[in-house]
């Protein structure tokens, strides 16, 4: 920092400690806080659906539901853009655990309004609620940060996508076997109010969930002390116990700060994953669903919930078991531009596939075609596990971990919310302008998953850690 800057690094960044020797073995993950955080976690996913298809929201032009639907699926990011960074950076002041108790809490309030709603402003209102008062993605990976070190943090990060394929095949399936209980078990839920609000129950159920998930995080979740020096040097965070501690040495750094090189560059590789991502998130249901003619492949819904439903074991299984392993053999920066490069073949079998629906090939190809295209995107989910590693040591010091991971999540939360509109706006218009024979919307982001390659070899061959 320039010595006319108001902010002089040297007088807030706590001294260096003398570096440790590598641990020859790794230190054991605390599986009691990890798995706590994952309860939590586990909220986020299941509420994620939205079943407005029934609600009297439409004026009964079912052709509309997916526009209502994405509305008010892209509301929760929009409003978490604008929230998560300030919840984040809370934390590094008050500490991680009042700030996770307060959003599971408001995602508890959110998700039962949610299921209150018959209209599309109070649906969206509950939405854009759950958005604003939810912030604990970020001070989760803060806190998973906190309870790790270089020889376990591949197993620690690698539980926050395993824990959301979990929730995201959880919850459709709750949804669904749930939802509109007077029509499954009249006897149990006759009364008019299960026909006026025929989603309360999966909500409630969620909502339930989630209040068990706040008194287990209030009983077991150890709050840390705010008083643990700590540094980045050589192997990893340092840490030592003072009892004398200045007040200058525990604020949080200012946020012009925490925008050095290494956060930049990590935020914009997080930002183009996951645009990609969520774009291949709303290309696949829709491709599987649009009938042939118009470019898609005319799956029926049981089918691609079956396929999606397998997807979500498959990837929560490999990650779990593979991911950590993968990592200590590969090196990280090799195993996140792999994993990335998994986007090649998916975007690319999408008019595989399409071209052998219209040219009347045997369901046996199409299966396998489909197959590949799964396994591929279980290789791009893994890429979010290495990414977390990247956010979580860019950070100047821990005193500004939570405004790094806020800063990373509020970029992800914007690339969220366009990439699922921007893609399958380029499908539609792919199709009516029959750009590249109706597949110009898969070529386009082909070559934006080839810049975001290269962007991915700009990053360290392991943590920022150990390029200090």
């Amino acid at each position: 920092m320039a010595a006319s800057t108001s902010y002089d690094r040297n007088d807030d960044e706590i001294p260096f400690l003398e570096e440790d020797a590598a641990p020859s073995t790794p230190t054991p993950l605390p599986v009691t806080q990890v798995s706590v955080l994952a309860m939590l976690l586990l909220a986020e996913p299941i509420m994620s659906f939205s079943l407005v298809s029934e609600l009297p929201i439409t004026g009964g032009d079912e052709r509309s539901v997916g526009y209502y639907a994405g509305i008010i699926i892209s509301l929760y990011f929009v409003a978490e853009t604008f929230t998560v960074l300030q919840w984040s950076r809370i934390s590094d002041h008050v500490g991680r655990k009042p700030v996770l108790l307060g959003g599971i809490f408001g995602m508890m309030i959110a998700t039962l309004l949610f299921g209150l709603s018959r209209t599309f402003w109070t649906l969206s209102a509950s939405r854009l609620l759950a958005g604003a008062l939810n912030g604990n993605i970020g001070v989760m990976k803060s806190m998973v940060a906190e309870l790790t070190d270089e020889s376990n943090m591949a197993q620690g990060f690698a539980v926050i996508p395993v824990t959301w394929a979990v929730g995201a095949t959880i919850g459709p399936f709750m949804g669904g076997m749930l939802a509109r209980p007077r029509d499954s078990w009249p006897r149990l839920f006759g009364s008019k109010f299960w026909q006026e609000y025929p989603y309360f129950l999966p909500c409630s159920a969620t909502g339930a969930y989630a209040a068990l998930s706040l008194v287990l995080a209030y009983v077991f979740l150890k709050r840390r002390s705010p008083r643990a020096m700590v540094t980045r040097r050589g192997s990893g965070w340092k840490r030592k116990r003072s009892t004398a501690m200045s007040p200058k040495m525990m604020r949080p750094l200012p946020l012009r700060a925490v925008l050095t090189r290494p956060v930049l560059l990590t935020i914009s590789n997080y930002g183009l994953l996951a645009f990609l991502e969520m774009s291949v998130n709303a290309l696949v249901p829709l491709v599987y669903s649009t009938p042939v003619e118009f470019g898609g492949l005319g799956m029926s819904p049981a089918r691609i919930g079956a396929c999606l439903g397998a997807f979500g074991i498959m990837n929560g299984i490999f990650q779990f078991v593979c991911f950590a392993r993968i990592v200590g053999r590969f090196g990280l920066r090799a195993t996140y531009v792999s994993c990335l490069s998994c986007l090649l073949p998916v975007f690319l079998l999408f008019p595989l596939a399409s071209l052998c629906v219209r040219g009347g090939g045997p369901d046996f190809v199409l299966g396998c075609i489909v197959l590949l295209q799964l396994v591929a995107m279980t290789g791009v989910d893994m890429s979010y596990a290495c990414i977390f590693m990247y956010v979580a040591t860019a950070a100047p010091s821990k005193r500004s971990l939570g405004a790094t991971n806020g800063l990373a999540q509020t970029v992800a939360s914007v690339q969220r919310s366009a990439g699922p509109a921007i893609a399958t706006s380029l499908f539609a218009l792919s199709i009516q302008r029959n750009i590249m024979g109706g597949y110009g919307v898969f070529f386009a982001l082909t070559l934006i998953t080839i810049f975001a390659i290269w962007l991915a070899t700009r990053l360290p061959s392991n943590t920022w850690k150990s390029q200090d």
